[in-house]
């Protein structure tokens, strides 16, 4: 038991991951927020989540994500397994500010800077996350050619 535990306080020793998210203002935005208790909403969470575990182990994540009004353990568990499981990409600005519109909790602190909130531009993720997106718009595009070709004869 670290001695944090047993005084009941949490750690405010930064890990390497912490600081390296902290390089994104809205990852640290977000980070402040799960630390003050304060919900930071489905979506936050999922966002959180989706950046987080690329720098942070399971057992730091789970920790914010439980201390989430109305949320425990058990919840933050089952979040995480289900963004490792489906090995979700973090997601792109526009999908952050879309999801943002269908909470309360602003995610993305400073929404009217168009460079804001872009965690492909703030923090250097794992060269796979890179791949994945390539590969994945490759798809679309070959999808988007199919189409257009079938809708052509």
């Amino acid at each position: 038991m670290t001695q944090a535990e047993k005084t009941g306080r949490k750690s405010t020793t930064k890990t390497n991951g912490e600081t390296e998210l902290r390089n994104s203002p809205m990852m640290a935005h977000l980070f402040d927020a799960l630390e003050k208790g304060t919900d930071i909403g489905h979506y936050g969470r999922l966002t959180f989540v989706m950046v987080a575990r690329h720098f942070l182990n399971d057992a730091e994540i789970v920790r914010l994500l439980a201390d989430q009004p109305g949320h425990n353990e058990a919840e933050a568990k089952v979040l995480l397994n289900q963004v490792k499981t489906r090995d979700y990409n973090p997601p792109k600005r526009e999908r952050i500010l879309e999801w943002q519109s269908q909470q309360e909790f602003q995610i993305c602190p400073n929404s009217d800077d168009p460079g804001s909130c872009n965690v492909y531009s703030d923090l250097k993720f794992p060269d796979g996350i890179y791949e994945n997106i390539e590969e994945y718009y490759e798809e679309q595009l070959g999808e988007d050619t199919g189409n257009e070709r079938k809708s052509n004869k």
